[in-house]
């Protein structure tokens, strides 16, 4: 098998991915952490070791050339093939617990509970693993009810009592519109007025955190229709009949929809949902930590990347924790 060329390397490939995303080798840098000098270094030993140019730089935003596609959905390959050993690494360190009650977030239900399910069952062998998905408010209950041992779920307001918090995921609110329907800037929410206001139910933490934000900025929007499947409203969006706020990790969810969905920032101020794994805070599951890992790992190539891939804006607002 022919060895990499020098140049080739992990942190050349995650810059050419993130410089692709941001369109500038400047916020591409400032993704990854690198300064602007080291970067364009990067990229030119990539460039070189493979006898290519990747970006044409006679646009703005940068471009990618023919060759650079190719590259880049094979480094994309490569590097969540990297992330999903590195998620299976981690589970080794849980292989001897005698039981584990999950419950996860019912957004994680398309891209991320798979994976998660697979390691954790591949490699828990001598344990009794049972899995509960639902809305975040049901599933924190049931921690607190010691009915399950672990939860990952959107981070309530106020702390989940007897637990410790593991952040996982920022995961910003947008603005979901048919795809086409005309949105001028600075005049968004008049344009909006031409279609219904698609609610997620105000039983959910989710519902409940939407309309707590448009009443700070006294935006008062029909009581028309109220929904608790994030399906159903995406569902609606595309067809043309409504307008959603929600977030990247619900359309991502929702994916056969994509294509006739259009995503904005929040005219509004910026506002976002946290993600985290909620464990005992008697340190009685002390494989939460090990767990939290896994999940990043996981996310990064699940909910990160495609997420960026339908709104290249995103940046950094919807973004793994540390």
């Amino acid at each position: 098998m022919p060895t990499l060329p020098k140049g080739v390397t992990l942190r050349a490939l995650e810059l050419f991915d993130a410089t692709a995303q941001a369109g500038t080798l400047a916020d591409g840098a400032r993704r990854i952490g690198l300064s602007l000098p080291a970067a364009s270094q990067q990229i030119s030993n990539l460039e070189a070791a493979l006898g290519v140019e990747l970006f044409d730089r006679a646009h703005r935003p940068l471009q990618l050339t023919l060759a650079g596609r190719l590259v880049l959905r094979r480094a994309r390959d490569a590097m969540g093939q990297l992330r999903q050993a590195q998620a299976e690494l981690a589970v080794l360190d849980i292989a001897q617990i005698g039981h584990l009650h999950l419950g996860v977030i019912d957004d994680f239900d398309a891209e991320i509970t798979p994976d998660l399910v697979i390691a954790l069952t591949q490699n828990l062998r001598d344990c009794h693993f049972s899995l509960t998905t639902g809305p975040s408010h049901e599933i924190t209950a049931m921690l607190t009810q010691r009915v399950l041992d672990i939860v990952v779920a959107a981070a309530p307001q106020d702390a989940v009592a007897g637990a410790t918090e593991h952040p996982l995921l920022r995961d910003p609110y947008v603005l979901a519109v048919p795809r086409g329907f005309d949105l001028p800037k600075g005049r968004e929410m008049e344009a909006l007025s031409a279609l219904p206001f698609l609610r997620y139910d105000r039983a959910q933490f989710m519902g409940r955190q939407i309309e707590a934000h448009l009443a700070r900025h006294r935006v008062h929007l029909p009581e028309r229709i109220e929904i608790d499947s994030n399906q159903s409203i995406m569902a609606l969006v595309a067809a043309g009949l409504g307008f959603s706020i929600t977030t990247p990790l619900a359309v991502i969810r929702a994916r056969a929809f994509l294509t006739r969905v259009e995503l904005h920032p929040l005219p509004l101020a910026a506002m976002s949902r946290r993600i985290s794994l909620f464990a005992p805070a008697d340190g009685t599951m002390p494989v939460a930590t090990d767990i939290a890992g896994m999940l990043k790992a996981i996310m990064r190539t699940r909910a990160i990347l495609p997420a960026r891939e339908v709104a290249p804006w995103l940046g950094d607002s919807f973004a793994v924790m540390s």
